[in-house]
C-alpha cells in the first residue's frame, strides 16, 4: 500500500474553508447526522463511579492484553445529550494538545503520515473519522474500515462510525444525500489520551464538531474513542482489535464540562 504522493498540512485551517460553506446557512435544526448522533449519545449513557473504581486498578497492572482491556472499558464522565448540543463558553482557557499535521493521503483516500507518538494516534483517528463523516456513505464506510482497522472478529458493521453513517441515511435528511446543497462538516476541536500501553497501543479520543446541512444545518459536538495501534512495517496508526472503548463523552467545546470530561483544546501544529 504505497502512498499517493505529499499534500499541504491537513488541520483545523482546511476544514474551517469547508464549515464556512455550511455556516451561511440561517437557521439551526436537530436534522440527519445531528439527529443521529443524539440518539447514539442519549441512549447509551456511562457511570462516573465505575470509571472511578476502574482507574484505581490500572497502576499497578502488568502490560499485556488486561491491561489494554481494562484501560478501553474504564468508562468516562457522564454526560447528557443536551451537553452535546450547547452549552455556556468557560472564563477559564482549558489545556490544550498539539497535534501533528498529515503529510499524505494512503488508502481509501485518508490523510496518514502520522508520527508513532500518542498525539499522532489521535491525528490518525480524526483523520479516519473526517473521511467517514464527510463521505457519508456504507460503501466509503466500509472501505475504511477494511483498510484501516487491524484484522480481527470485528466487522464494519458493528463499528459506530457505520452505525452513524447508517442513522444519517436512514433518516429524512438521508434521501437528500444525493442533492449536491447536502453537507457534512467534521471539524476536530478537542482530544485526550485515555490510556496508552507501551510505545505502539494507546486509546486516542476526538472531540468532533459536527455539522449537517440539507436544508437548515444541525450542529453537534461528538466525543469518539478507539483503540490505536502502531504497524511499524507501515508506518501507520490503524484501528486496534478488541472490544471498543466505553463511549467518550459529548460535550460542548469550550464549556467548564467538556475541560471536565477531560477534553484539552485541539491545536493543529504548524509544519
Amino acid at each position: 500500500m504505497s502512498p499517493r504522493g505529499q499534500i499541504e498540512p491537513w488541520g483545523r485551517a482546511r476544514l474551517m474553508l469547508s464549515a464556512a460553506a455550511v455556516l451561511a446557512v440561517g437557521s439551526v435544526a436537530l436534522t440527519g447526522l445531528g439527529f443521529a448522533v443524539y440518539l447514539l449519545v442519549a441512549n447509551e449513557p456511562t457511570s462516573t463511579e465505575a470509571a472511578a473504581n476502574s482507574q484505581a486498578g490500572l497502576g499497578t497492572m502488568p502490560s499485556g492484553p488486561h491491561r489494554r482491556d481494562s484501560i478501553s472499558a474504564e468508562p468516562m464522565l457522564q454526560v447528557s445529550a443536551q451537553d452535546g448540543r450547547g452549552g455556556v463558553p468557560s472564563s477559564t482557557p482549558a489545556p490544550s494538545l498539539t497535534i501533528p499535521a498529515a503529510t499524505e493521503i494512503r488508502a481509501s483516500e485518508v490523510p496518514s503520515g502520522f508520527p508513532p507518538t500518542p498525539q499522532g494516534a489521535i491525528g490518525q483517528l480524526a483523520a479516519i473519522e473526517i473521511t467517514v463523516l464527510q463521505g457519508m456513505s456504507i460503501p466509503i464506510a466500509r472501505d475504511v474500515y477494511e483498510h484501516w482497522s487491524e484484522p480481527g472478529p470485528a466487522d464494519a458493521s458493528d463499528w459506530e462510525l457505520m452505525r452513524n453513517v447508517q442513522a444519517f441515511l436512514g433518516s429524512a435528511a438521508g434521501t437528500d444525500v444525493e442533492d449536491p446543497t447536502t453537507m457534512v462538516v467534521a471539524e476536530p476541536v478537542g482530544a485526550q489520551i485515555k490510556g496508552s500501553d507501551g510505545a505502539g497501543w494507546v486509546v486516542a479520543c476526538v472531540l468532533l464538531d459536527v455539522r449537517a446541512m440539507v436544508a437548515t444545518e444541525a450542529r453537534v459536538a461528538y466525543g469518539h474513542c478507539a483503540r490505536m495501534v502502531w504497524e511499524d512495517s507501515e508506518r501507520r496508526w490503524v484501528i486496534g482489535a478488541g472490544e471498543p472503548p466505553a463511549r467518550a463523552p459529548s460535550t460542548w467545546p469550550g464549556t467548564d464540562l467538556a475541560a471536565r470530561a477531560g477534553w484539552r483544546t485541539w491545536i493543529s501544529e504548524r509544519g
